[in-house]
């Protein structure tokens, strides 16, 4: 059955050559909707006919939002860790062990109560296409867990074994290191896409981030990373170099670092969101639109460091406080969160895009 939705005011498409400027603005427009995807689009007024007709009566149309970077599969929450931030506390990697403790408690459908809840919020608020990690298990089994309960529910998983080392292995982090290159890996790889790692100090260095991702690239996954949320460190330049997706956070950046994204294909995440909790500084990402780098927003949702579901949250802090002006904040967390997941058919209203 084919809708055509007619009479909108502006439509987003994300196709300069379709419209206005680079998010491809068309004026007084009409989409016709047929078999889940676009198959016109226009003015209005030359609008094809359709089995139904949405009149938006003058409403705004953008694609829906794509979330890129989400922690959605834990239990219970950390309010007195962003009390204790709001007091002078720097934030450290070291607190989702307690998330860990939490998970492991739950039952499965404790867990996936919580991932339906968050999704269906995300869905309320515009976001269309979630990225959900795993990370809050950190054992073999509870690893499993996770990445089978968020396939559940979201459109791409990614085995992230290796968010930090749990406190049963923190006298031997080589020893978890191999464990999460090898028998947690094969058991989440057949339920993921990605795999990531939590780069930075506290959590992995440069060589076990490597052993961890030409693991996971070896098993056919493709690589994403935490980098640069703490300190300066290898993390952009090391997902660079494996040809990741996406270095996400991307908040203490070298002269290097941005040349780097810049001339390669891997996507800058940002995540304004956790600034906003941690009291860190917001990325620049004027210095990395200018450089010529693809920006990413996310909500990096988590019980932790940053408790929001809100896209359009993430767009005003990106707007207000990273300096991105609302058209790139929109592009970026729509077509910019494709790019990060690598897809094609999400992020934009051209003809064949997923409706």
């Amino acid at each position: 059955m084919s809708v055509a939705i007619t009479h909108i005011g502006e439509l987003v498409t994300n196709r300069p050559e379709l419209g206005e400027g680079p998010l491809g603005v068309v004026r007084n427009a009409a989409l016709v909707l047929d078999g889940g995807a676009v198959a016109w689009v226009g003015p209005s007024a030359d609008a094809p006919a359709a089995d139904e007709v949405f009149d938006a009566q003058g409403r705004a149309v953008l694609p829906g939002f794509v979330d890129s970077h989400a922690h959605l599969v834990f239990a219970g929450e950390r309010a007195e860790e962003f009390a204790a931030r709001m007091s002078g506390r720097p934030y450290a990697a070291g607190g989702i062990r307690t998330t860990v403790a939490r998970t492991r408690a739950a039952s499965d459908d404790e867990l996936r109560s919580n991932v339906r809840r968050l999704v269906r919020e995300m869905a309320a608020q515009g976001t269309t296409t979630v990225e959900c990690k795993s990370g809050y298990g950190l054992s073999v089994e509870q690893e499993e867990r996770a990445v089978r309960i968020a396939a559940e529910f979201c459109d791409e998983v990614t085995f992230l074994g290796a968010h930090v080392v749990p406190s049963e292995y923190a006298d031997d982090p080589g020893g978890y290191t191999r464990l999460v290159s090898t028998d947690m890996l094969a058991a989440c790889a057949p339920h993921v896409r990605w795999i990531d790692v939590f780069c930075e100090d506290g959590a992995f260095d440069e060589g076990q981030t490597r052993e961890i991702l030409e693991a996971g690239i070896k098993a056919g996954l493709t690589p994403r990373l935490h980098a640069n949320q703490l300190h300066a460190g290898p993390g952009v330049r090391l997902a660079v170099e494996l040809d990741a997706a996406s270095a996400d956070h991307c908040t203490f950046l070298t002269d290097e670092d941005v040349d780097a994204l810049a001339n390669s294909q891997t996507v800058a995440t940002l995540l304004p969101g956790v600034e906003f909790s941690t009291r860190q500084p917001y990325p620049d990402a004027r210095r990395l639109l200018d450089a010529g780098a693809t920006v990413a927003l996310a909500t990096d949702c988590n019980p932790g460091s940053c408790y929001t579901s809100s896209m359009a949250f993430c767009i005003a802090m990106a707007v207000r406080e990273m300096h991105m002006t609302p058209a790139e904040a929109v592009q970026a967390a729509t077509a910019g969160g494709a790019r990060a997941l690598r897809r094609t058919d999400v992020g934009h209203l051209g003809v064949g895009a997923r409706a």
